[in-house]
């Protein structure tokens, strides 16, 4: 895919599988990426600043100073997000509800906004947010997680109406909706992992670096009729 050297983008969630994979293939094709997180991963990927999706002033922050540096944001990849740990619907508290839609919708749509207004500004701009196969296409099994899998179908939700608003205005809005994904988050769950690749077309789990590609791709110039796009990447896990 094409050369992004010169281009800004902000990943969300980059201390986690899927984004530092997204920060090495942009780093790999010129960009400079810079690492949005609560910490700095183990292996820091990217140019680190601490960031809090949840919360508007630290997301602020992070705009700011991304823009002090460089001027401008030439995309961001809002890639933040959490789980809970198999809480049947019935007896999930209130709490957990709210802080799973906190981060994985809320914190889209914060990054988004921030983000959004310089791109606007500037009449370009391209986000790619992270969604999943759980939002829109199924319904998880054995394990129980509603409040993750409505952030996630809200994340595509918002994804849509946001192109629809900024698309004319030059910011492209795009989202990646991956399946199972080989992370440290999900090597927590081994004892599913057999289920899980069962479920799965292709037996085996995504590679983060797969993932990371389709996010670049709608990132780029190739894809610049993309508005609006879910990718689905989910090795064949819904078609059955």
């Amino acid at each position: 895919m094409g050369d992004l050297t010169g281009r800004h983008i902000a990943v969300t969630g980059a201390a986690g599988g899927i984004g530092a994979a997204t920060c090495r293939w942009l780093l790999e094709r010129g960009a400079t990426a810079y690492a949005l997180d609560l910490r700095p991963a183990a292996e820091q990927v990217g140019e680190f600043i601490g960031c809090d999706v949840a919360d508007p002033d630290s997301v602020g922050a992070a705009v700011q100073q991304i823009l002090a540096a460089a001027g401008r944001v030439d995309g961001l990849v809002a890639g933040a997000g959490i789980a809970e740990n198999d809480v049947p619907a019935e007896e999930m508290d209130l709490s957990t509800f709210d802080r799973i839609l906190g981060v994985n919708l809320r914190g889209v749509f914060l990054c988004c906004q921030a983000f959004g207004r310089p791109m606007l500004e500037r009449g370009a701009g391209r986000i790619v947010a992270v969604s999943s196969m759980s939002g829109n296409h199924i319904v998880n099994r054995p394990q129980r997680q509603c409040a993750y899998n409505a952030s996630k179908a809200g994340v595509t939700a918002l994804v849509k109406s946001l192109a629809a608003e900024w698309g004319p205005r030059g910011v492209r809005v795009n989202t990646v909706s991956p399946g199972y994904v080989d992370t440290p988050l999900l090597a927590s769950k081994a004892d599913l992992h057999e289920g899980w690749k069962d479920g799965t077309v292709l037996r085996r789990f995504a590679e983060p670096a797969e993932i990371a590609g389709a996010i670049g791709y709608l990132l780029g110039d190739e894809a610049g009729f993309c508005c609006g796009t879910e990718l689905l990447i989910d090795g064949g896990y819904s078609l059955w």
